[in-house]
């Protein structure tokens, strides 16, 4: 079935003004809510009371019941940000939440992250919010049917049936089952930094200066709250060659640095700081009904909490232009291939690719890198796959490793 032509979103030029505002929101807030609820004990039966007030649906239901144990199976979680007009924001946003024509709400972002075991690693996939795709027949809040699309932006999938249908559509794609998923918005990502008293993030290049972020930062450090946050998450202009998928490298080292963060004395040794967090990040998600069980969310905080920096990747799923229209992307089919068959082999992975897309971040100059892995070819289809060897991903897969720091390369 065709679908209805989209409003074109260029990855480069400006967008129009309802949306030029509202171009990604993310924060791993799924990760706070396991690691701080994990860490509240008792005070979580009472959290979750008010995640079970807000929980949807999902298709694809957890393979094994809640327990006091780590979660012993494979498993995805889908961290999804949109751009709602919150109380918090609308008034920093004018005409993006004044217009009447601007209702509704996309999710320009997409996280997917897969938790293998034995041994345990975390791969976290981005996906280009202008990226090209099918979309799935959902049920709406509402009770109606959204038909299927035979080709639509991705970032469209939660204007188009939701959370649940956000991860119908994901599942699709990845072939992943997406049995946990939560979803947070611009007002979310301010309340919950300002949680955690900020996360420092590295700006290189010539500093970043985007108006229409409302930002002019020099090169350097800088620990960002609330607004500032959010502007350094939604930053376009200001970065590599001034596209979306530039400043998915942005997204994904404030991510890196806040599970650094996250996992610091700072956090875990400050009682006060650890209630704060899951008090903040519980009223600042939409959960999927398998998150809103406080033995399940002690379950996956215990299951991640000890994964080695070295064995968390952020990578961005491999695309190339959209043939149809050089605005938007579509999946690169084959470079994916490898990274899906990776993850369900286990594989350890190695990054040849860039840190970031389109030149929008760098490794870190002043940290010293880490020690190369020596890598072997993937065994192929038939070879016993018990101890698979380094898979060395395409180059258009980039991303880094949460030990390794990156920086925003500034264009400004």
């Amino acid at each position: 079935m065709q679908s209805t032509p989209p409003t074109r979103r260029s990855r480069v030029r400006p967008a129009p003004p309802r949306r030029r505002w509202i171009r990604t929101t993310i924060l791993a807030t799924a990760v706070i809510v396991v690691l701080a609820l994990a860490a509240g004990g008792v005070y979580a039966w009472s959290l979750s009371q008010r995640l079970q007030d807000a929980a949807v649906p999902l298709s694809d239901a957890p393979s094994q019941p809640p327990s006091l144990s780590a979660y012993d199976e494979p498993f995805s979680l889908l961290v999804v940000g949109t751009d709602e007009c919150d109380d918090q924001v609308k008034d920093a946003f004018g005409e993006r939440c004044s217009d009447p024509g601007a209702e509704g709400s996309r999710n320009d972002v997409n996280l997917l992250a897969h938790v293998s075991t034995n041994p345990r690693r975390v791969t976290v996939v981005s996906f280009p919010r202008d990226l090209q795709i099918p979309l799935p027949e959902c049920t709406r809040e509402d009770g109606s049917t959204a038909s299927a699309l035979w080709k639509a932006p991705i970032n469209t999938a939660y204007e188009h049936g939701g959370l649940t249908c956000v991860a119908d559509t994901v599942s699709d794609l990845s072939g992943q089952p997406v049995p946990f998923a939560a979803k947070v918005s611009f007002g979310n990502v301010v309340n919950i930094t300002d949680a955690i008293g900020g996360v420092e993030v590295c700006i290189g290049g010539d500093g970043i200066d985007d108006p229409d972020a409302g930002i002019s930062w020099e090169p350097g450090p800088r620990v960002v709250k609330g607004y500032d946050a959010l502007a350094f998450l939604r930053t376009r202009k200001g970065i590599g060659d001034g596209s979306d998928l530039a400043r998915i490298g942005n997204q994904q080292q404030y991510l890196s640095r806040l599970l650094n963060k996250l996992r610091s004395d700072e956090v875990l040794s400050n009682p006060a700081t650890l209630i704060g967090l899951a008090n903040t990040a519980v009223d600042n998600i939409t959960p999927s009904e398998s998150l809103a069980d406080p033995l399940r969310l002690a379950q996956l905080g215990y299951t991640l909490k000890d994964v080695p920096l070295d064995d968390v990747t952020f990578v961005q799923f491999p695309v190339i232009d959209d043939p149809d229209d050089t605005d938007r992307v579509i999946p690169d089919e084959a470079a994916a291939a490898v990274l899906w068959d990776a993850l369900a082999r286990n594989a350890p992975l190695a990054l040849t690719g860039e840190a970031g897309a389109n030149g929008g971040v760098e490794i870190d100059p002043s940290q010293p890198l880490p020690t190369p892995v020596e890598t072997t070819p993937a065994p192929d289809a038939t070879a016993d796959t018990s101890a698979p060897g380094v898979v060395e991903l395409p180059a258009n897969v980039s991303g880094s490793k949460a030990d390794q720091a990156t920086c925003a390369v500034g264009n400004g």
